[in-house]
């Protein structure tokens, strides 16, 4: 198992170096406050209305980092620091959080696929990990043992085919968030420069967990095929 230490061990520094940088990015960029005086609900609110959606409701959600758009019940759930803030950071986050209000009314077959998956990843990551500790500890005694293993690699399979399925859904969010505020004159060449490289470091976080479930993905397989 020292080759799952030494992948875990390197993915979570590069998560680290990423979301400190994420966080220091926003930090950065909640300083610029934006000329049009708009706040995150405001922005969210006009970029819904400007691409014909009327049935998605934004709404205001505790923490921090925790915007996301919900498609089960159609709402845009933006952080206090997004809601009610005017600066370049709050208005990429708004932005892009309705970019997946856009796709879902849209009908983004990445976002549908994604969808689907979720209720099955969902289980799946859950109980993966248990099922590849089991099925290596009882195949040192038992074949069936190997067949427990290759199980719980299917399920972390799943989590990591959604991994790779979310990273088309993420940068087609930003990119139909950069447009709008562009095309709709929103916000200055400085705000923009600002909102643009904060999804850009956004991205990058699903991106490193991609990359790192499927690491540990192949690892398990590895280890799958020289026990056979």
């Amino acid at each position: 198992m020292m080759g799952y230490y030494i992948i875990a061990g390197a993915i979570f520094l590069i998560s680290a170096f990423v979301s400190n940088k994420l966080k220091s990015k926003f930090k950065k960029y909640s300083q610029i406050h934006l000329q049009n005086g708009m706040t995150g609900a405001q922005i969210a609110q006009k970029m819904l209305a400007d691409n014909g959606i009327r049935d998605v409701q934004v709404i205001s959600v505790k923490g921090q980092l925790t915007d996301h758009y919900n498609p089960s019940n159609k709402t845009v759930n933006l952080s206090e620091s997004v809601y009610s803030h005017q600066n370049a950071a709050a208005a990429a986050v708004a932005a892009h959080e309705c970019g997946h209000a856009v796709q879902h009314a849209t009908a983004y077959s990445w976002l549908g696929m994604r969808s689907k998956l979720v209720p099955m990843v969902s289980i799946a990551s859950k109980y993966s990990q248990w099922v590849l500790i089991g099925g290596l500890v009882l195949a040192a005694s038992t074949a069936f043992g190997n067949y427990i293993f290759l199980l719980g690699i299917i399920m972390y399979g799943l989590g990591t085919l959604f991994a790779f399925i979310t990273l088309p859904v993420e940068y087609d969010a930003s990119n139909r968030a950069l447009a709008w505020l562009e095309n709709e004159n929103m916000l200055t060449p400085k705000e923009h420069a600002g909102a643009k490289d904060a999804l850009k470091w956004a991205a990058r976080t699903y991106l490193v967990a991609a990359i790192g479930s499927l690491a540990t993905l192949l690892y398990f397989i590895s280890i799958f095929l020289r026990k056979r």
